[in-house]
């Protein structure tokens, strides 16, 4: 009884995280377009990266 207590619990957390995980994505895609608009070439790369690592959160989270 107390595994399924716990997975219950586990899949609410999970769903919280997904609007705050959206949210994220929007940000990173705004600072994205702007370093895309200066040319700041070490930003483009910093927001792909975390990018595709909210990617694959998200896989995670939607499975």
């Amino acid at each position: 009884m107390k595994q399924v207590i716990q997975t219950l619990r586990r899949q609410d957390a999970e769903k919280k995280r997904i609007p705050v995980v959206r949210m994220e994505i929007d940000y990173e895609l705004a600072t994205l377009h702007q370093a895309i608009l200066q040319n700041d070439y070490a930003t483009i790369k910093t927001c792909k990266e975390r990018l595709e690592k909210l990617r694959q959160e998200m896989i995670q989270l939607e499975v």
